[in-house]
């Protein structure tokens, strides 16, 4: 089986190679095109007595009295506010880059207080801030909640959590964020993963693309793109990133100790060793006989240990893997020991300590 795991890891390695390339939009973000964070702060209603305790919760308390002040009922005391069926909440979204006056977007909401569930509650009238403190949409909504909690006189079953609910577009934007694109002159690629390689790359192939721009590479994650005047600017972009590139990658390999995955990059190399695994495996087994007298004899009956004490010594040998070693060869002198997942990530890094393992080995 982890043979096989192993051949597919190759395969697919091998596979990579005649589709190395990527298109730059999937390895790039465009400098000043990003979401912002909105946060907002409500109410939930119409929970069946699964919402905040007021006494506990004295923000929802509050809440509440300010909502039916404003709905024209006041003059409430608190012995007239004995409800459970509201919880306060927090309310977060996502605002998309280019979000225009209308567009509906996802919202989260959370509990605030000690509710024990948001199942079947409704999101009253939530207005959403961004960091500068001004409204850009409000939220409203039934909720739908993932997980569920049961509860009874001595026991209790929870799924999931119960307290974190999703509205699918349950608020629409109210407020555009100022950004004119075809506006600009220059703009700015960031790279996810920085590397002096790929950015290098990517200024090379659009500069010697047909399209009416011209790019520098600035430093390992940036690359900046200039375009001539009286161009169009958005529809030159949208070629630009559909340019494709082969990005560079890091000599690396990656082990997860719990699971033991490991996941072994393209450009890793080691120089020649002889490696040799093996080990001595020792078993203890206890047990007891009973040793009684004969029959109308006097005497006691005595009880006996017995230890069991069995050695194997497991045969191995020496197997020279040569130097500067790819993928394949590497996996295939892996296989010719004959070691399991857990060996070999012990190998990994006894090649790593003796210095022969040109790459980064991380355990997770």
């Amino acid at each position: 089986m982890f043979r096989r795991l192993l051949l597919a890891i190759v395969l697919l390695h091998s596979a990579g190679f005649a589709a190395a390339e990527v298109r730059i939009k999937d390895i790039v973000t465009f400098e000043g095109v990003r979401t912002n964070q909105l946060v907002g702060y409500g109410l939930v209603v119409g929970l069946d007595g699964s919402g905040d305790s007021l006494r506990n919760s004295p923000f929802t308390r509050s809440s509440i009295e300010g909502m039916l002040g404003r709905l024209g009922v006041g003059n409430l005391s608190d012995e007239d506010i004995r409800t459970r069926n509201t919880a306060a909440v927090m309310v977060t979204a996502d605002l998309p880059p280019f979000a225009r006056r209308g567009m509906p977007i996802d919202i989260i909401v959370s509990s605030l207080g000690d509710a024990t569930s948001l199942h079947g509650g409704v999101l009253i009238v939530t207005p959403l801030v961004g960091a500068d403190g001004e409204v850009y949409a409000v939220g409203q909504g039934p909720l739908a909640v993932g997980g569920f909690a049961v509860e009874g006189a001595a026991a209790q079953v929870v799924s999931g959590v119960p307290t974190v609910a999703r509205v699918e577009n349950g608020a629409t934007v109210e407020r555009e964020i100022d950004f004119a694109l075809s506006s600009l002159a220059t703009i700015r690629l960031a790279l996810r993963n920085p590397d002096l390689t790929t950015a290098f790359r990517i200024a090379t192939v659009i500069n010697a693309s047909s399209f009416a721009a011209s790019a520098e590479m600035l430093d390992p994650g940036t690359v900046e793109i200039e375009f001539p005047e009286k161009s169009n600017m958005p529809e030159t972009l949208a070629q630009i990133e559909n340019l494709l590139v082969n990005p560079a990658s890091t000599a690396r390999v990656v082990v997860d100790s719990k699971s033991g995955t490991i996941v072994i990059g393209a450009d890793v190399r080691i120089d020649e060793v002889a490696i040799s695994q093996g080990g001595l495996t020792v078993s203890v087994s206890e047990s007891a006989a009973v040793s009684q007298p004969e029959p109308f004899s006097i005497g006691e009956t005595v009880v006996i240990p017995q230890t069991d004490i069995a050695v194997m010594q497991r045969e191995s040998g020496f197997a020279v893997v040569g130097g500067q070693v790819s993928l394949q060869e590497l996996v295939d002198g892996l296989n010719a020991i004959g070691v399991g997942a857990r060996e070999i990530i012990s190998i990994l890094q006894a090649i790593k300590a003796a210095g022969a393992l040109h790459a980064d080995l991380k355990v997770i």
